[in-house]
């Protein structure tokens, strides 16, 4: 079981706070901490539902549904920790709102090309990440999905140099000595770069 699938298993067996009922309808709890609408063929998230434990929700999980719409309204959820959105159809080019709470993120097995862009993205909306798992997208490539181990490895390098702060990147931990390599690595291609444009910028 991966590193970051087991912390979520534990994750469940933490107690949730209930909280009162709707006075008709259907019974809804409030004061809930974790929130699954897991396996429900879901066009669009279900924001009615879903804000109603903005005060509380701490993990919640969209997976295995047929979203890609952007999820801008769960910046509402100051408290969330722990957003899976795992078997959607999310591009790189989805834009997530600023959630300085956020430090899980599960984004496994969608439409993801561009590891670039998805990655600027992450950083500049989710500042406070510590464990990613982009695992099974066409931008991360590893064993999941035929890449081979020199693209895996540049694929990891590329990550940890610009997620700073981030502790595991799909089912491993991030070891120091690899996060140096990393930052040494990205660190050439930078000034590489920054030479070529100063160069194309005086022909």
């Amino acid at each position: 079981m991966p590193w970051s699938w087991a912390a979520a298993a534990a994750a469940e067996d933490s107690d949730m706070e209930s909280g009162s009922l709707t006075p008709a309808g259907p019974a809804v709890e409030f004061g809930l901490r974790r929130l699954s609408f897991a396996y429900q063929d879901l066009l669009e998230i279900p924001y009615d539902t879903i804000l109603k434990q903005q005060d509380s929700l701490e993990v919640l999980d969209l997976s295995y549904n047929l979203l890609d719409e952007n999820p801008a309204l769960l910046g509402g959820l100051e408290k969330l920790s722990t957003l899976i959105l795992d078997c959607n159809n999310y591009s790189a080019h989805v834009k997530f709102p600023f959630m300085p709470s956020l430090t899980t993120l599960w984004i496994n097995k969608n439409k993801i090309s561009n590891l670039p862009i998805i990655v600027e993205e992450i950083c500049c909306k989710f500042p406070n990440i510590k464990i990613l798992s982009m695992m099974n997208n066409e931008a991360a490539p590893s064993y999941f999905n035929g890449g081979s181990l020199t693209q895996y490895i540049d694929y990891r390098q590329y990550v940890i140099s610009q997620i700073l702060g981030l502790e595991v990147l799909d089912d491993t931990e991030v070891q120091e000595k690899e996060r140096e390599q990393a930052r040494k690595t990205y660190r050439v291609q930078r000034i590489r770069e920054a030479s070529r444009r100063r160069k194309e910028l005086h022909r």
